[in-house]
């Protein structure tokens, strides 16, 4: 019986994304800390600050993921609209909660500093439990499968370290790496193949161009270590072949 791993999206949010002005680092982080602990992530989707835009990709997300992660917009400014985005898409009220209230008061050591702007960063969707940042201190937050956090990327990654006890991870994807000489137009039927004869393992191909030469990386995945050590050996019998096959026929192209 094949056992369902959890599986994940992340929404990244914010119209600096979009322009090119700001590039996002943080997919890439969640990606990699999901992996670790056995969640798939499945998509990745980008989206400006507009709420209605907001609203209808976390409406899709999240009931097709078991876990949605959402970045940016989360700040002081009047364009931070995320909160009250979440709010919508769940169907709940937004409202000032006393403990982010109080965490922001602790922050800033006079009064004065606590300003309307910064006091906009305690507004959360009724109903969700908050998550500690330990950076700059104003809160992210948990309502139903998803986890909103900040944009900026030391803090975003703050907060997930954070996030990692809420969530049921599944077994771990293993991977190993083959470096292959030939380009994939060499390989590429025979790696059709081998593909096709081990079905519980995932195998990537990426080109890499050095000194006007293709040689290829290959990545194969699996949560099975046997189905993985099997798979690799059948690659590297592969590319054997191939060499065997290259060393005697000179119309073999390089790509």
């Amino acid at each position: 019986m094949t056992v369902q791993s959890p599986t994940a999206a992340v929404l990244i949010i914010g119209d600096e994304i979009l322009s090119g002005r700001t590039r996002d680092s943080n997919s890439g982080h969640i990606a990699a800390f999901l992996t670790e602990i056995g969640i798939d992530l499945k998509e990745i989707r980008v989206v400006p600050d507009e709420e209605a835009r907001i609203v209808a990709a976390l409406d899709a997300l999240r009931t097709s993921c078991t876990y949605v992660f959402t970045t940016g917009g989360i700040g002081p400014t009047h364009d931070d609209i995320t909160a009250d985005a979440v709010a919508r898409a769940f169907g709940v009220a937004i409202e000032y909660h006393p403990e982010a209230v109080e965490i922001l008061r602790q922050h800033y050591e006079k009064p004065e500093e606590l300003t309307e702007a910064r006091l906009r960063m305690a507004r959360i969707p009724a109903g969700a439990t908050l998550i500690d940042n330990p950076v700059s201190k104003a809160p992210g937050f948990h309502i139903g499968n998803v986890f909103v956090m900040a944009g900026v990327p030391k803090i975003m990654q703050a907060m997930l370290l954070n996030v990692e006890k809420e969530l049921d991870g599944g077994v771990p994807v293993l991977s190993v790496t083959v470096d292959c000489p030939f380009g994939e137009g060499v390989i590429g039927t025979a790696l059709g193949e081998v593909a096709k004869a081990h079905p519980a393992v995932s195998i990537g191909s990426y080109p890499v161009l050095a000194a006007r030469a293709f040689s290829t990386r290959l990545v194969i995945r699996s949560r099975d270590g046997a189905a993985l050590e099997a798979a690799k050996t059948a690659v590297e019998a592969m590319l054997a072949g191939i060499a065997r096959d290259k060393a005697g026929d000179s119309t073999l192209t390089d790509y």
